[in-house]
């Protein structure tokens, strides 16, 4: 957890301040980051903290950093997964692997079929453990949304699974 007065000093222009909330951000936006974004997790989560560090004086509640990064992360991997999706094929690397070593590359293959916005709500659910509500307020979507892109997303998952 990152101290008030640390994020404070941060917005006050201390560069030292700033180095310390990003060091602790990095990892978890990275973790956000990765599976959304595939190939291009590591761009997505820079993007991110670019995003952070210029954002961070207009962040009024320090006590909401994470809250704040998590939103701007998963914006930041949806858009970078997108231009990447027009590039080339993206594929997943950074999945936790399974006892299973096959099973970890099954669930890659199947990831990387889905789209951008398809992983981006089920990292939120799954791998955060948002309701659709709060996922919904992150992707800045209507709750409906978030919930049918949520349907989809775990019905692909499962067609693609299967076939």
């Amino acid at each position: 957890m990152i101290e008030e007065h640390l994020v404070r000093a941060a917005q006050r222009g201390d560069t030292v301040a700033m180095n310390e909330v990003l060091d602790a951000l990095t990892p978890y936006v990275a973790k956000i980051c990765g599976p959304i974004a595939l190939n291009d997790g590591a761009d997505a989560a820079q993007e991110a903290l670019i995003a952070i560090f210029r954002g961070l004086r207009g962040l009024q509640e320090p006590a909401a950093l994470f809250g704040w990064a998590r939103a701007i992360a998963v914006r930041e991997a949806v858009r970078v997964a997108r231009r990447g999706q027009r590039q080339r094929p993206a594929e997943l690397t950074d999945l936790p692997a399974a006892d299973d070593p096959q099973l970890a590359i099954d669930v890659q293959d199947v990831l990387r079929r889905l789209s951008p916005e398809h992983r981006a709500v089920l990292v939120l659910r799954d791998l955060e453990g948002m309701d659709e509500q709060a996922a919904a307020a992150v992707l800045d979507v209507p709750s409906g949304t978030a919930k049918s892109r949520l349907h989809r997303a775990r019905a692909s998952f499962r067609k693609a699974w299967s076939s």
